[in-house]
């Protein structure tokens, strides 16, 4: 699966909001923090974000224009790492996720993860995505590791304790072979 198999388009919170909250709270997705929220409460998260200038959700698409997964981004001088740590200019924080299913696709995440940091080292201003997972996420650390990240430090956020990892647009291409 080649990550060019994916487009994206703008996340609708309104629309997009029932099958988001199918996405969320789910158990696989126990890491989205989300489990016991309340279709209101993703209708209300996503109507946040999309009013924040700051931060951005994607739905990215499979080759049939159906949704298949969710993308976020973010200047992280300005959410979510905000004190802790000195973002650099060009620096741009991302969080993905691929819903669960019952008939898993070999190489699809990493399919996603690849096409996600494609899209961001799209714009010519980004010079390196920040990341900060759960210390215990193990599967997105590989996945992480397998697009060029490279782990910094471990920091305590309100929510969880995070692995501030980095990934620079030389370490993607030179890991993946993708042109960013």
């Amino acid at each position: 699966m080649s990550p060019t198999t994916f487009a994206f388009r703008s996340l609708d919170p309104l629309t997009d909001a029932e099958l988001l909250h199918g996405w969320v709270t789910h158990p696989k997705a126990a890491f989205w923090m989300m489990q016991d929220a309340k279709l209101e409460d993703v209708e209300r998260a996503y109507m946040e974000i999309a009013a924040d200038e700051h931060h951005h959700a994607l739905l990215g698409l499979d080759r049939d224009g159906e949704p298949a997964f969710l993308m976020e981004y973010y200047d992280p001088a300005h959410r979510e790492l905000t004190g802790l740590y000195e973002p650099q200019p060009g620096d741009i924080g991302m969080h993905f996720l691929t819903p669960a299913t019952d008939t898993p696709v070999h190489g699809f995440t990493r399919a996603v993860i690849t096409a996600v940091m494609a899209r961001l080292f799209e714009d010519p201003a980004v010079r390196r995505v920040v990341v900060e997972p759960d210390v215990s996420n193990t599967a997105v650390h590989a996945l992480n590791e397998a697009v060029g990240f490279v782990p910094e430090r471990e920091i305590q956020k309100p929510e969880k304790k995070a692995l501030l990892s980095f990934c620079t647009r030389e370490q993607f291409f030179a890991t993946t072979g993708v042109p960013a």
